[in-house]
């Protein structure tokens, strides 16, 4: 099981002090918080990417390169890169180049993106955004596996003899997650390639998470990819923890209270019955996560979002140390009645296993195929 955190990187006043962080600090901030997840032993550190205020999460691959490079452990990924407004050409380019740089240590969670604005910013119509999504991974794919592609689509000119560098390290291009909170397509996509699919599981109910997991695993096992309880799941959530559970619950409600994706909507109390945030003790929080397989089953990668709402860094900090405290408690509680042919979450190395050894990518070879033609992927979804 892998356990990490991840960012939305929005920059909030803080309404206990009406002290805004500037953008300087928050990017520095967010540099901060991956360092300390490395620290406490976590595994993953991902980033979200917005390209609108109040965030400054755009240039994901900038951050995780730069953290990357003040990392030795950390696995780096997204939450999510939009490949619906971001040519598949660049993604294919900039994750191949971080994979070298970090020596593997990348992934990466495809995402649709639902912010109306930003689809023209870069050209394209959100209208679109379920084709753009199935004909830009498609092509994705085949960047990283052909190494001459010849491809013609709809959203984008077409590309003849077009090889894309570098190379996937060793020849194994990044394992890839689709992300999404409410979408059956993404998760209908990432089942028909055989990826992992996340749930952002922040703002719904459990139930809504478990119809979403179920249809992923019963659409993964439809695709032949192997029994429904093998395919690769990863949840969100959220916590405030302190020593003393009242103590959590009063220094995090103004917060939750004021900050814009919560505030003026359910109190703190409906929202935490109702959804999986949790406020209280490093037990609770510890109790609550371990819950989460009573409906979503045995999964492969826990993210928490922790950094939100205006919280300072220095709280958040305090928030990573005392997960640190829990770590050893939830790992070994993931692992309880786990049966042996669950696999664990993918990574460099076992992708490189899988494969049969690393592949020497500096000399090209003949153009290869994939066994599915992109429009056959288009047709499927």
């Amino acid at each position: 099981m892998q356990i990490g955190i991840f960012t939305v990187g929005d920059v909030t006043t803080d309404p206990t002090t009406g002290r805004t962080p500037t953008e300087n600090e928050r990017i520095k901030a967010t540099v901060a918080i991956a360092k300390k997840a490395e620290e406490v032993g976590l595994d993953v550190f991902a980033t979200g990417e917005h390209h609108n205020p109040p965030f400054i999460a755009s240039n994901p691959t900038a951050t995780l390169a730069y953290i990357g490079a003040q990392t030795e452990r950390l696995l780096l990924s997204t939450a999510t890169t939009l490949i619906t407004t971001t040519d598949p050409v660049l993604i294919a380019e900039d994750y191949a180049k971080i994979q070298h740089l970090t020596d593997g240590r990348v992934d990466l969670m495809m995402g649709r993106g639902n912010t109306g604005p930003v689809y023209p910013w870069f050209g394209k119509d959100i209208r679109e955004g379920i084709n753009l999504a199935v004909e830009n991974y498609a092509l994705l794919r085949r960047l990283w596996t052909e190494d001459v592609v010849n491809w013609q689509g709809r959203f984008r000119t077409p590309l003849q003899g077009y090889t894309s560098t570098p190379r996937p390290l060793d020849g194994v291009a990044p394992f890839v997650w689709h992300g999404s909170i409410r979408s059956p397509e993404i998760a209908e996509q990432a089942a028909y390639y055989g990826d992992g699919f996340f749930h952002n599981h922040i703002f719904w109910p459990a139930s809504h998470t478990a119809q979403m997991v179920r249809l992923y695993r019963e659409r993964f096992e439809h695709y032949g990819h192997g029994p429904a309880d093998t395919a690769i799941v990863g949840l969100g959530g959220q916590f405030f923890m302190r020593r003393n559970s009242q103590d959590a619950w009063n220094e995090f409600r103004p917060y939750f209270d004021n900050a814009p994706v919560y505030g003026h909507g359910p109190s703190l109390e409906d929202f935490t019955s109702q959804t999986p945030l949790t406020v209280g003790s490093p037990q609770q929080v510890l109790e609550r996560t371990l819950s989460f397989r009573e409906y979503a089953g045995h999964y492969q990668r826990q993210l928490f979002l922790i950094d939100h709402a205006g919280l300072p860094l220095k709280t958040v900090l305090e928030q990573l140390d005392l997960l640190g405290e829990i770590l050893p408690e939830m790992r070994k509680g993931f692992a309880e009645g786990r049966p042996a042919h669950i696999p664990e979450a993918p990574t460099h190395a076992s992708l490189v296993a899988a494969a049969g050894g690393a592949r020497d990518t500096s000399v090209h070879g003949e153009d290869t195929a994939t066994g599915t033609s992109d429009r056959e992927a288009v047709d499927a979804l």
